[in-house]
């Protein structure tokens, strides 16, 4: 008979899969709880709370995305499209044998410590309550689940409104007349598929960003900064990425866009190869922030106003883990200190893969994760004691304000910079458990 399960992942996404095989490779036997019929996560398009979209693509380019230990075909094209990525997660639970370790259509209600130091996992599954008892939890399901929607304007909307986590295609801006709002990706992406399907197409923008092509140089551009980031500290690469970026496309007020009040590198990419093409046609048109709605006329900051049909809020999402009790998420889950991002500081068996913003792709990074916390639960890493850890939680704040602002400051990540401190920490963690009794 199989080991009983030392360990509760939830989630069966690409940070809940890379936790699996991190555990089983340490030797550690775990369970996943995954609420969708099937593993993948937000790949999976149409699978229930998944924010994908028909015309959904990688941001980044599949070399800079892909498992260290599970590469994508290398005939696939740079930015594969969401259908490729869902089946890369089926094959890597196939090929390293994660399916058996998921319960697919277990939803968990809530995770409670157990008088023994332990954990208990309370979930509810299609033969009714589930409940298991564990040593250790980790959080894995990722943090795009529930739509954040802006505080209300002043005046009344009348226009239909959409938030993007309920966008699935462009047969839904068909002949319609679009307002797309949010600097993000998937704003870009929405605002692209609006300007060939609706019949008036508007972005607004309350601040600037940088967006960036996804080919630079003739090279996927994200290993141009990658190259960099093996160089430079990221103020000097700022700037020779921005004075690059400012060579080849121009600023964003060429483009009728808002000038970034932060310098590049300073907040999440966005990418998009269409965006500024169709700008230049008038295919789309920018537009500052919303001022006021009236009916079906929306004024903008700069006393402009148009007429719409639909509103589609590109407004990211709220950081949510309504399983945990809040005693053990003090100011928010977004607020949360973690130690290298993944251990709780007071809660020693609980630990989060993917609770994190990245300048660069996820898969990597939550790889890195799992093999941490692997490491730990099977006793070849060990961290510092609590002084220490939460010294290095108050510095790494300190550097992500410096760098980031106010924007979630407790979640960001430099991609190839964690990446090599993941490398270090894992290395001293193991000489720390050499010298303990």
């Amino acid at each position: 008979m199989a080991a009983p399960p030392r360990v509760a992942v939830i989630g069966a996404g690409a940070a809940g899969l890379a936790t699996l095989k991190a555990l089983a490779d340490a030797g550690v036997p775990a369970v996943a709880f995954e609420t969708a019929d099937t593993v993948g996560g937000l790949w999976v398009y149409g699978s229930p709370g998944s924010p994908a979209y028909r015309t959904l693509h990688l941001n980044t380019s599949k070399g800079r995305t892909q498992f260290a230990d599970h590469p994508m075909p290398a005939h696939w094209p740079d930015y594969p499209d969401h259908t490729r990525i869902a089946g890369y997660l089926t094959d890597y639970a196939d090929r390293f044998g994660l399916r058996d370790a998921v319960r697919l259509r277990h939803t968990v209600e809530r995770v409670t410590r157990a008088a023994d130091g332990g954990w208990t996992v309370h979930a509810t599954g299609p033969d009714g309550p589930v409940h298991l008892d564990v040593e250790a939890v980790v959080v894995a399901n990722g943090h795009n689940r529930v739509p954040k929607r802006p505080d209300p304007y002043p005046g009344d909307c009348a226009a239909e409104q959409l938030h993007s986590h309920d966008y699935r295609g462009p047969e839904q801006l068909a002949g319609r007349r679009v307002l797309v709002v949010g600097g993000g990706n998937s704003a870009m992406d929405i605002a692209v598929d609006a300007s060939y399907a609706a019949t008036r197409t508007l972005l607004s923008l309350r601040r600037g960003v940088w967006v960036v092509p996804k080919y630079l140089l003739g090279r996927p551009s994200d290993t141009l900064n990658g190259a960099l980031a093996r160089r430079l500290p990221w103020r000097l690469r700022q700037r020779v990425s921005q004075t690059m970026l400012t060579a080849t496309v121009g600023p964003p007020a060429r483009y009728g866009l808002p000038a970034p009040a932060h310098g590049f590198l300073q907040d999440h990419p966005t990418l998009s190869d269409g965006l500024l093409s169709r700008l230049t046609h008038g295919d789309i048109q920018a537009r500052p922030g919303i001022a006021r709605f009236a009916g079906t006329k929306v004024e903008f900051t700069d006393g402009r106003a148009d007429e719409v049909d639909l509103v589609v809020w590109c407004t990211g999402y709220r950081v949510e883990i309504p399983f945990l009790d809040a005693d053990l998420l003090g100011d928010g889950a977004d607020r949360l200190p973690l130690y290298r991002h993944v251990f709780h500081l007071d809660a020693p068996g609980l630990a989060f893969v993917g609770l994190m913003q990245s300048t660069g792709a996820a898969f990597p990074l939550v790889e890195a994760q799992a093999r941490l916390v692997a490491a730990r639960l099977a006793g070849t890493w060990a961290p510092p004691d609590r002084a220490r850890q939460a010294a290095a939680c108050r510095a790494e704040l300190r550097a992500a304000t410096t760098r980031w602002g106010q924007r979630r400051p407790h979640m960001r990540v430099d991609f190839d910079a964690y990446l090599t401190e993941l490398e270090r920490e894992l290395a001293a963690g193991r000489r720390r458990t050499e010298v303990r009794p």
